[in-house]
């Protein structure tokens, strides 16, 4: 199993959440853990082998992570699971070093949707990925460096009534104070590169976010409360990784070619490479058919074969907005993962699929909550009918319900990542 106990996974889901303040971060702590457990990285520009084994491939701030069992087959199915390693923040602008009135500040632009409000009086970081002219690439991440910094009530009596930001106007952090022209957030972020010496002036790129400083951290009357950032979406990007090592471990005989895919770019849309509109999963399972000498035809009957646990935080029922929630529906936390609904297939559940999390929920002992949205509040959506749309395979939304989701620093229980890892885990070795 992923781990003894929900307090160990919960510890552990905190450090991976430290170690990946960006999507480049969380792909490339996910490959160390890897590593360390048997799996072998392979480059997309090589030939591979394939055949039986662990695997991995990173795409940019993509991770596709896999086991193929003994007496895998051309028309073995994929269990996979997907899930995305982005959240909600704010990314670095070109020409990124402004200022004026004796501040220096930094230019950022609005990266998906967050909370605006949650990112004010925090300490935050830059983190992300440089590229050099010459191609090669580092990962950087500063300490605390930057602050949104909030009007002062005196200044704005009427902001209790009503807190309004302009994305452009107020969501300037500052870093420092000085003369912007003597100043270059680039250089920061080169001198935070570990274990290099790099040049700011041979920069040719970057993709840089703005992620929080406080550490997660457990708290509540009995302790039954996990804060941190990035659990949307982390969260379950952690528990398949915990679910994938664990199954690999067991050295499976028989059953479907289990997948971990952690996409890039969700919180925008999912289109590009390494997101799950883009063509990077139908890729990697291309090649790993390919490895067993699979004709179209006996490809098209696994994927047909296969099925999808698309895991992404939901919504737990909020004590202060119960209008905003189903009047029927509303899950709590620790009250297991959630199984997401939508009669207009902004999630991918069907009854098929929800039968299948069902019996799989009630073998491994897990509760699972239903959550279906108020009628008269939008449904957001997921990876889930983008990869059910784009393979054809059958697909369930699913995740661990939060609240305060795309916050600087959002709120989960403590019991229900480890819920999602052991249903996970079990899902790698079920046969549909």
């Amino acid at each position: 199993m992923p781990s003894n106990s929900a307090a160990e996974h919960i510890q552990d889901l905190g450090a991976y959440v430290s170690a990946s303040p960006s999507s480049f971060h969380a792909v490339n702590e996910a490959a160390g853990r890897l590593d360390a457990t048997g799996f072998t990285a392979l480059d997309e520009l090589q030939q591979w082998e394939g055949g039986v084994g662990r695997f991995y491939v990173i795409r940019d701030g993509a991770l596709i992570a896999w086991v193929t069992p003994e007496g895998a087959t051309p028309t073995t199915a994929f269990n996979i699971l997907g899930a995305h390693t982005d959240s909600p923040s704010f990314k670095l602008k070109p020409k990124p070093t402004t200022g004026k009135f004796g501040w220096l500040q930094a230019g950022v632009e609005v990266y998906g949707g967050p909370l605006l409000n949650s990112w004010l009086d925090r300490e935050l970081r830059l983190a992300g990925r440089i590229v050099m002219l010459d191609g090669t690439q580092h990962l950087t991440a500063t300490g605390p460096l930057l602050r949104f910094p909030q009007l002062a009530i005196h200044l704005d009596r009427a902001v209790n009534d009503g807190l309004t930001l302009d994305k452009q106007q107020h969501m300037n952090p500052v870093f420092g104070l000085g003369d912007p022209d003597s100043a270059d957030v680039l250089a920061i972020l080169a001198d935070s590169v570990a274990g290099a010496s790099v040049d700011p002036a041979q920069i040719g790129g970057y993709d840089i976010v703005v992620a929080d400083t406080q550490a997660p951290e457990r708290f509540g009357a009995k302790g039954e409360f996990f804060a941190s950032g990035r659990l949307d979406n982390l969260s379950s990007t952690h528990a398949g990784l915990a679910a994938l090592i664990a199954h690999a471990e067991a050295a499976p005989t028989g059953g479907p070619i289990a997948v971990l895919a952690a996409f890039d770019h969700e919180e925008i849309g999912s289109a590009s490479r390494s997101g799950a509109c883009g063509p990077i999963l139908e890729d990697i399972l291309t090649r790993i058919s390919d490895g067993f000498g699979a004709t179209v035809s006996e490809r098209r009957q696994a994927l047909s074969a296969s099925f999808c646990v698309s895991a992404d935080a939901g919504h737990a029922v909020h004590p202060n907005y119960p209008e905003r929630h189903d009047p029927a529906n509303r899950p709590i936390l620790n009250g297991g993962p959630l199984l997401k609904i939508n009669a207009n297939q902004r999630y991918a559940t069907d009854a098929t699929g929800a039968a299948f999390w069902a019996r799989l929920c009630g073998e491994a002992a897990i509760p699972y909550q239903e959550f279906v949205s108020n009628n008269d509040v939008p449904c957001g959506s997921t990876i889930g009918p983008l990869t059910a749309t784009r393979l054809g395979i059958r697909t369930v939304d699913v995740g661990v319900p939060l609240l305060s989701m795309h916050s600087a620093r959002e709120l989960c229980g403590v019991e229900d990542p480890r819920h999602l890892a052991t249903v996970a885990e079990l899902f790698f070795r079920s046969a549909i």
